[in-house]
């Protein structure tokens, strides 16, 4: 059975670059008819919070992105420790007590001499008498995977054919010296113990793929498929990577955006097929393909996103709507017509307030000089209320006849003046509700 899983640190609220994972693989599992795993990344006690917790859980089910299970790293500990104690069985995890400064020193000194800059396993060489008095002097040190200096190969679901010279590599830290076990001992643990088929993730872990498939292969488990993502930049190709705290998925919520307008955007950015907005996460799943994904950095602009919920917000029926209807103070009895009048001028639902408070209250008239003795006998034209669908036409025409206007010398004087805008709704169903609520006043 297809098996996929979303594993975000909760130190922090997840943004537009983790929806893009946390998406690949959820469709991969729905179009497979297997199992989609949210697995929290807590291993990290100082950073993780458990409001961050709860700030991803309602950002999936905001989404409609549901889980069919939840796993947390920091419940299986116990299974990480396991895995260290096999690996040193077998003589592949060993202890390094080198400081940052001593390894930045060390990786400089390699680059002055043209050699790639990955640790020099001096560890190795140390005796268990330096290794005491270096735990004496230091406390303990962290504990390292030995690679195999061999390549590591694998077929990428979009990047394609990968090698990587291991001997290019630093051996991974697994543990630290706190004794905190760190994303790559876990999640390869993890993906193995929970039967994980599929990992999609950002090109960044290009190289901790590499160094996986050999702890993965030294622990007896079975590779999954892999596939790496382009990373995001921004819509002039900037690095995205400073701005993506403003780029979280509930700030993008504050501003309005429609989960399927952001789903649409996300489930083919960066692939051969076009954007285009779907209706449901059902027409997602039934095109969605990771191998038509592309290498090249993809270009996100949030402005994209806007138009996108405007074209879903057209498409909605009010009872889809009626709770942000009714929040922005439209009486129930006119919740029908008034959404019928804004739906194709609003952006977000937050632009409904403007609309009922312009049919509540009106606006200020904008009467250019050479209109006003028109308007003036338009509006001494304007037939008793109540006014309904036809009202429009009918006044118009009556103003037509009588003043010899046509065309947009008729039709602009006279919503600039009962709107004060330029351009807005049809006015047939938007005359209505000013003349209702004129009248209930």
């Amino acid at each position: 059975m297809t098996t996929t899983r979303f594993a975000p640190s909760p130190t922090g609220y997840i943004h537009v670059g983790n929806l893009r994972t946390a998406l690949m693989n959820y469709l991969i599992a729905r179009k497979a008819g297997g199992t989609f795993i949210l697995r929290i990344d807590d291993t990290d006690p100082e950073r993780s919070k458990e409001e961050y917790v709860d700030a991803i859980k309602q950002d999936m089910e905001w989404l409609g992105l549901h889980w069919d299970r939840i796993e947390r790293q920091s419940e299986r500990l116990d299974r990480y420790a396991d895995a260290a104690d096999k690996l040193r069985e077998m003589g592949r995890f060993y202890e390094a007590f080198e400081t940052p400064t001593e390894l930045d020193l060390k990786r400089k000194k390699q680059l002055n001499m043209g050699k790639p800059p990955v640790y020099d396993r001096a560890a190795l060489n140390l005796s268990d008498a330096e290794k005491e008095k270096l735990r004496a002097e230091r406390g303990n040190g962290v504990w390292r995977f030995k690679l195999d200096h061999e390549r590591i190969d694998w077929t990428d679901g979009i990047l394609g054919d990968i090698s990587i010279d291991a001997a290019s590599v630093s051996d991974p830290v697994l543990i630290r010296g706190d004794g905190q076990v760190l994303y790559t001992i876990a999640s390869v643990v993890d993906d193995t113990e929970m039967g994980v088929t599929d990992v999609v993730r950002g090109s960044d872990h290009v190289t901790n793929t590499a160094t996986q498939i050999q702890i993965i292969e030294a622990l007896g488990g079975q590779c999954p498929r892999f596939a790496h993502h382009s990373l995001l930049t921004g819509p002039q190709g900037e690095a995205l990577s400073k701005r993506l705290g403003t780029l979280a998925l509930r700030d993008l919520r504050e501003q309005g955006v429609q989960p399927m307008a952001l789903l649409s955007l996300m489930a083919r950015l960066g692939s051969s097929d076009p954007v285009e907005l779907r209706s449901d996460i059902a027409e997602l799943i039934e095109g969605f393909d990771v191998n038509r994904f592309g290498a090249a950095p993809t270009k996100f602009d949030v402005q994209d996103l806007f138009p996108l919920t405007a074209k879903h917000l057209q498409s909605l029926p009010l009872a889809d709507v009626a709770d942000a209807v009714a929040d922005a103070g439209v009486p129930a009895e006119l919740a029908e017509s008034f959404w019928e009048m804004a739906r194709e001028n609003i952006t977000t639902l937050g632009d409904l307030k403007g609309w009922w408070e312009l049919c509540r209250d009106g606006a200020e008239p904008l009467i250019a000089d050479e209109d006003r003795e028109f308007i003036e006998e338009a509006i001494a034209l304007l037939p008793e209320g109540p006014f309904d669908g036809e009202t429009w036409g009918t006044w118009t025409k009556a103003v037509k006849e009588a003043t010899g206007r046509k065309g947009k010398g008729l039709f602009m004087p006279l919503r600039k003046a009962l709107t004060g805008m330029e351009r807005g709704p049809e006015m047939a169903t938007l005359l209505p509700l000013l003349q209702v609520i004129r009248a209930r006043g």
